[in-house]
């Protein structure tokens, strides 16, 4: 009898949480782990999750956090994410205000990301790249957990671009598509980038030259049948690092 109680106070006090806790809550009796538990996946103290449970501290789950613990619970981060006007009541919304906006092109279920695809071609020797980014119609999903602990990236930072050309071979083929991050554009430590360098946009490995001034920049194709050079790192417009490949069998 002397649990009875105990439960109703519980139940009120579940009643009063907003809705993202009370979703957690939800979220971690299905996934039969505990807060303690959770907590530790985030890497935070065993403590944290109760804390801003029960007692509101933090007021919103930090992104990295949602993130980390989306994929502990195997759900989609934006579960667990707050209103922007978390805490204050909404304005209304004008008379003429217009309903939502239509999913976009690039639209992806939940826990995935779509990346588009740029309408051009990274050849390994001269090209021609528009400079705004003109993307296809398709777009790439990936899974959000690949994205931010394989690749190390924002969606919002990645395209794919298509290889056309062999010199980048037999790492890179023509036809290859690679995913850039456009982030990315120091070339240390060495790697393949997507580049424009003046004539054109390359994939090319780039180095440094190191204790060059003013400083300068090796472009080495893998296939030893074409010629490196060097041009001056102010020549040069990184586009992006390729972080990953898709090569038809």
């Amino acid at each position: 009898m002397g649990k009875i109680p105990f439960m109703g106070r519980r139940k009120r006090a579940t009643d009063q949480l907003d809705p993202v806790r009370r979703r957690l809550l939800r979220l971690l009796d299905e996934s039969r782990t505990t807060m303690r538990t959770a907590s530790q996946a985030i890497q935070r103290n065993d403590a944290y999750l109760h804390q801003f449970i029960h007692r509101g501290t933090p007021k919103v789950l930090a992104e990295d956090d949602r993130e980390a613990l989306a994929e502990h619970l195997g759900c989609g981060p934006d579960l667990l994410r707050h209103d922007r006007g978390f805490g204050r009541r909404a304005r209304p919304k004008p008379a003429s205000a217009p309903g939502p906006a239509p999913p976009g092109p690039y639209s992806a279920p939940r826990g995935y990301s779509a990346v588009p695809e740029i309408d051009a071609r990274a050849s390994a020797g001269p090209g021609a790249w528009n400079d705004e980014f003109e993307e296809a119609a398709d777009a790439w999903l990936f899974a959000d957990p690949l994205i931010r602990h394989e690749f190390r990236a924002r969606p919002e930072d990645l395209r794919m671009i298509t290889v056309d050309g062999d010199s980048m071979e037999p790492t890179l083929s023509s036809g290859d598509r690679i995913l850039i991050d456009v982030s990315l554009k120091v070339p240390v430590p060495p790697g393949i980038f997507v580049i424009w360098d003046g004539m054109g946009l390359v994939a090319k490995r780039i180095e440094h030259v190191p204790h060059s001034e003013p400083p300068r920049v090796v472009l080495k194709s893998l296939n030893p049948e074409y010629d490196s050079y060097e041009r001056l790192a102010e020549e040069i417009r990184v586009v992006g690092r390729a972080v990953w490949v898709s090569r038809r069998l």
